[in-house]
């Protein structure tokens, strides 16, 4: 029977089945479907969506408008939020929200409206992964050691990971971060890794070799930098830490010096998860050597340090359950490593207000865009014979313009950078819309919370024939581009957007 059903006559079909099948009841509705089908020949479920579907024509209800609590403004300042937290996961981005906004608003970088800021004070963190769920998608479309002396061993006591008692600010444990790019053969750089127990606090320290003397001398620089007094370290069994340089050098200065247990790496849990959760996303997995790179890292973990330390907020494990085969982890609360310190009754009131005063000078979006630049500045270190342009190399203004889509572009530190997929920016198909689209701007300008869905009926009715039912998905994309232009702008409003001419992009402009 469907074959000798035209098209045509399939249409006329359903529209005369519909308006009967609506004002039924349930019994008749499945008589209707059954004479359907059989004259037909869809199937039950094909047959119910198509006669059930809304009559464009005839229906009168009241058009649906948008409801949504995080719009579209919302998306695009969580996302520069993001991008400036260097993409942070959502729980701990949900603790860092209040002081980005503070702080950018505070160097005019950031003017929200009242309402925006407070749904960002407000959204849970599984509301930011819904939000940046199709963002993160796209923005991310591994020596034999030296063994050390068994009479130096013996003079440095062993601490396990249950050694640790919440101990207070001043007790690191150190490690080392090793630039070798798969090969370690040569002269390479080392990163000395020092991460405080307590607070969560990190310092690193490039060194040009590792040797017992250097060493010394970047715990000397890390020690001049923490906030707090060096109290001790625990260290692994490399040469280059079990040695009498290092046992002299603390029992000079009254640091307490221990050891982990050999081939126990849990034993440095602490300071093992930093190096991959700040050298490694800072600095990546490339090759480095010499002292133009090492003086390149130097400067790039100076502005590091401040970033992560008063602006990334980090969990800290409290305590494990055991419960027969399973353990169970409880967090504090996601804080950062300045806030940790500022809170913890042991420290001094003077060094609470050095950390504050830091604190409230520093941008995160002016340290952000020095950090891209330094990494720009390795990966050319890197491959030399490749162009990086990243966007770190670029204006703090044109930085910040670009936050909100930088996501598109994959990757946006220049030391993972990959090889970048030539983009299709041509048309293939003449816009449908194009003679109506200011007519759209009109009735967007003048409803601004209508659905694309109302607006593609509207169309229908005002040109009947000219536009199908599968061309909505055509107009809410276009109707989405125009969406996040005005959003920007009522998140941007102390800045002038402008396009790759350099021109002020116009509102309702899709260009």
């Amino acid at each position: 029977m469907t074959n000798e059903l035209s098209r045509f006559s399939r249409n006329e079909l359903i529209n005369a089945l519909r308006n009967r099948y609506k004002e039924s009841t349930k019994k008749e509705k499945g008589r209707i479907l059954d004479e359907f089908v059989a004259v037909s020949g869809y199937h039950r479920k094909h047959a119910v969506r198509l006669i059930g579907k809304r009559n464009a024509l005839n229906e009168s209800d009241k058009p649906t408008t948008d409801n949504r609590i995080y719009t579209e403004a919302v998306k695009q300042a969580l996302i520069t939020i993001w991008e400036t937290a260097d993409r942070i996961c959502s729980k701990r981005l949900k603790a860092a929200i209040p002081d980005f906004i503070n702080a950018m608003e505070r160097h005019n970088h950031l003017k929200l409206d009242p309402v925006i800021r407070k749904r960002l004070h407000t959204i849970s963190a599984s509301s930011i992964d819904r939000l940046l769920s199709e963002v993160r998608k796209q923005a991310n479309p591994h020596k034999r050691k030296r063994k050390s002396s068994k009479k130096v061993r013996k003079q440095i006591p062993v601490r396990t990971f249950a050694d640790w008692d919440d101990p207070l600010p001043g007790f690191l444990e150190i490690d080392f971060v090793v630039h070798h790019g798969g090969s370690m053969s040569g002269n390479i750089i080392y990163t000395l890794v020092g991460t405080d127990i307590c607070s969560g606090w990190t310092e690193c320290i490039p060194l040009l070799a590792r040797e017992q003397s250097l060493v010394v001398e970047g715990l000397e620089i890390l020690r001049q930098q923490l906030p707090f007094p060096l109290l001790g370290i625990d260290s692994d069994n490399d040469y280059a830490f079990i040695n009498n340089t290092l046992i002299n050098y603390c029992e000079k200065h009254g640091i307490e010096y221990t050891r982990s247990r050999p081939y126990q790496k849990n034993d440095q849990a602490w300071v093992e998860q930093k190096n991959s959760s700040i050298v490694r996303r800072f600095v990546g997995y490339d090759r480095f050597a010499g002292i133009v790179a090492g003086q390149a890292l130097a400067h790039l973990y100076q502005n590091v340090r401040l970033y992560v330390n008063y602006f990334q907020p980090s969990f800290k494990l409290r305590r494990k359950e055991i419960h027969g085969a399973k353990t169970r982890r409880l967090y504090d609360k996601p804080t950062t490593p300045c806030n940790r310190l500022i809170d913890h009754p042991n420290i001094q009131e003077s060094v609470k207000g050095k950390l504050r005063l830091t604190k409230g000078q520093l941008d995160p979006v002016h340290l952000l865009h020095h950090i891209r630049n330094k990494q720009a500045a390795l990966a050319s270190l890197a491959s030399p014979e490749e162009n990086q342009t990243g966007p770190g190399r670029k204006s703090l203004e044109e930085f910040l313009s670009q936050l909100p889509v930088l996501w598109k572009h994959g990757d946006a530190r220049p030391t993972h950078s990959r090889k970048k997929v030539k983009v299709r920016y041509w048309r293939t198909r003449e816009d449908p819309f194009k003679e109506e689209w200011p007519e759209v701007l009109l009735w967007l300008q003048n409803e601004p919370d209508n659905t694309t869905k109302n607006l593609f009926i509207r169309l229908q009715e005002k040109y009947p024939g000219k536009f199908a039912d599968g061309q909505l998905r055509t107009l809410q994309r276009h109707i989405k581009e125009w969406r996040q232009i005005m959003a920007r702008y009522l998140v941007y409003a102390c800045l002038d957007l402008k396009n790759g001419n350099g021109n002020i992009v116009p509102v309702g402009s899709k260009n």
